[in-house]
């Protein structure tokens, strides 16, 4: 068990983090931007360290002086939260480098699941289902193609990053034309990482979400009860067959798209 964790994130994501810690008696290190000083998980922490300017790629994105304030703390892991760094290859190397554990995937699973048109990819190649999408887009010109072939609506999504972050549903060429380079520059101000690709959007579909989690001591998983046994038992065979793309890939999540 780690004594002290530094969290690279902040807001609700990192008050949660911050009192999981202390409910483990661990301590926290908070890290914040000009912008947060004063915010609720800096207040929280045990510690808190400035990173820098408000702006997200000048303080949170800042992943040497990330590394350096928990080196600095004392901490032995870094909780990278969700979007910012958390999906950051890089970083995880990076963390790994210094001898600092990174809470979550190691940089080699990010490298092949991160990316979600790279994981589209490795999927289609071990016969998982998906929605018809695209590669990574080199133009707008080739969005709108490939999007005439699709059918709209399709949704673009930037390939990194995750939480809702750099998606737009788009309905015509139109909308798609002046989507894309919002979009993609949300992806890279947020994640450090620009590029999109195409997929069919479903409107009014049930989200159903299957996990599967492999660590160091077992298996675990988890399918939604909500579904009849049949579709539970399907999900749990797709979700067993994206774990394999990857041998020891911490965690593997199965989207299920079912129209309601």
């Amino acid at each position: 068990m780690f004594h002290k964790v530094l969290i690279a994130n902040r807001g609700e994501i990192a008050c949660r983090i911050i009192r999981t810690l202390k409910k483990l008696a661990v301590k926290s290190v908070a890290v914040y931007s000009d912008a947060d000083y004063g915010s609720m998980h800096v207040d929280l922490a045990d510690e808190a360290v400035r990173l820098g300017p408000a702006a997200v790629d000048q303080s949170y994105l800042q992943a040497a002086r990330i590394i350096q304030a928990a080196k600095d703390t004392g901490a032995q892991a870094i909780h990278p939260g969700y979007g910012l760094l958390s999906e950051n290859a890089d970083f995880a190397a990076m963390c790994e480098a210094a001898g600092i554990a990174f809470i979550g995937p190691t940089a080699a699973n990010m490298r092949a699941f991160g990316l979600k048109h790279t994981a589209r990819e490795l999927a289609r190649n071990s016969n998982v289902s998906l929605l018809p999408g695209t590669d990574l887009l080199k133009s707008v010109d080739e969005a709108v193609t490939s999007a005439e072939q699709i059918g709209y609506p399709v949704i673009l999504k930037s390939t990194a990053g995750g939480g809702g972050i750099g998606m737009r549903v788009c309905n015509d060429a139109a909308e798609l034309r002046a989507s894309y380079d919002s979009v993609n520059r949300l992806g890279a101000s947020h994640f450090g990482q620009a590029g999109m690709y195409l997929e069919k959007f479903i409107a009014q579909a049930r989200h159903v979400e299957g996990d599967r989690l492999i660590v160091k001591y077992g298996i675990g998983e988890e399918l939604a009860r909500c579904m009849t046994r049949e579709v539970r038992e399907r999900g749990r065979r797709v979700a067993v067959r994206a774990v394999r793309l990857e041998e020891g890939i911490e965690a593997a999540s199965l989207t299920l798209h079912r129209p309601r």
